[in-house]
């Protein structure tokens, strides 16, 4: 009797094997930088500089499980879930654990489908597409351009992908079932990709709704060239808010970590309503990435943003930025990087502490398993 069922089993398994095969794949980036910033003291001492570790100079340190069952007949099954960390101090890097969790399939026919939560199409293109930088999509500590992607990943998403050649479609929707998560409701968007040889260029639409059916819509439209060892991009991405879209997604010009900028810093909370509310911020962006020598990377970006404010004069101004990175290959696993970024405010929007200008510099080690 044992005999037998030790041959059902292996002839079970071996039968399982012959149309499904699994793969999991644990993957992440450690990456640690210590930073000095001017002018970064609060509002009463605005002029103090910070050092400080950071646990995510140029990549936000992650694990990652992705997973594929390949079933046969060019189908699979894919999912994936992503955990952020903070490297300096171990802890979760936002108050979602997973910042990726996704569940899907995968055909040769009709391409792909993912339900869960997920980067949105915005995000998709600039990192895919028109990324800062040849060797890293932005810097994390320094992200203007990622600060237009509407918080870049969204809830109960589902997305379709399909490609042919090298014309990419992708669509995306979610459900706003919790009416109190303001900056992941409602959303509909489309992109569409092209790229041949060494051309790459994207376009994307999407609208977002908060918990009181106010929508602000997004495009972003970009590309990138490279010839050997020289890349060059450049973009333009935009938000626009419907007049009462929520303030507490409608607060900051660029919501990156170095660039939080807000329409002024106001004396009281009677002038935030007036103040902090947009109607249209663009943001312009330009870069070229040169590979000195295999190991040796020097790249450039800069960034100009505009924000119209609801009110005339109030919550009107501009934002100029650029940053400068050396990144030197000491492995193929392993790089180290030396990074300079400044920024500049005029009109009617300052650095949330009130600034008008901030300098960063940044050495790091980075880790790719």
């Amino acid at each position: 009797m044992k005999k037998l069922c030790l041959a059902v089993s292996i002839l079970a398994a071996s039968t399982s094997a012959a149309w499904a095969q699994s793969s999991v794949v644990i993957s992440g980036i450690l990456d640690g930088a210590v930073r000095y910033t001017t002018n970064s003291g609060p509002a009463t001492n605005k002029s103090a500089s910070l050092s400080q570790m950071v646990g995510g100079g140029m990549s936000q340190s992650r694990l990652s499980v992705a997973v594929t069952e390949d079933m046969g007949d060019g189908l699979k099954a894919i999912a994936n879930i992503e955990h952020r960390l903070l490297l300096d101090s171990g802890t979760s890097a936002a108050g979602d654990f997973w910042r990726q969790a996704w569940v899907g399939l995968q055909s040769n026919s009709f391409g792909r489908i993912t339900l869960g939560r997920q980067y949105n199409l915005l995000f998709d293109a600039a990192t895919s597409t028109f990324a800062s930088f040849k060797y890293s999509p932005y810097i994390e500590v320094f992200k203007p351009e990622i600060g237009m992607a509407l918080t870049a990943r969204q809830n109960n998403m589902v997305k379709y992908l399909v490609e042919s050649g090298g014309l990419r479609f992708e669509a995306q929707v979610s459900a706003g079932e919790n009416s109190g998560d303001i900056g992941q409701g409602k959303s509909i968007g489309a992109l569409v990709r092209y790229a041949a040889g060494s051309f790459a260029g994207a376009y994307v639409w999407l609208q977002s709704e908060d918990q009181g059916g106010k929508k602000v819509t997004a495009q972003t439209m970009g590309a990138s060239w490279t010839d050997g060892p020289l890349y060059v991009n450049m973009a333009w991405a935009q938000n626009k808010f419907e007049t009462g879209y929520s303030l507490a997604g409608n607060v900051t010009l660029l919501g990156s970590i170095n660039t939080a900028i807000i329409s002024r810093n106001p004396a009281s909370a009677a002038t935030v309503a007036t103040d902090a509310a947009a109607q249209v911020r663009d943001l312009f962006s330009a870069g070229i990435t040169y590979q000195l020598t295999p190991q040796f990377n020097l790249g450039a970006q800069v960034w100009k943003g505009k924000q119209v404010g609801l009110v005339p004069g109030r919550g009107t101004g501009v934002l100029d930025a650029f940053a400068v990175v050396a990144d030197y290959a000491l492995s193929k696993r392993t790089d180290a990087y030396v990074e300079f970024d400044n920024l500049r405010t005029k009109g009617n929007v300052v650095i949330s502490n009130g600034a008008n200008t901030r300098t960063g510099y940044m050495v790091g080690v980075r880790h790719r398993f």
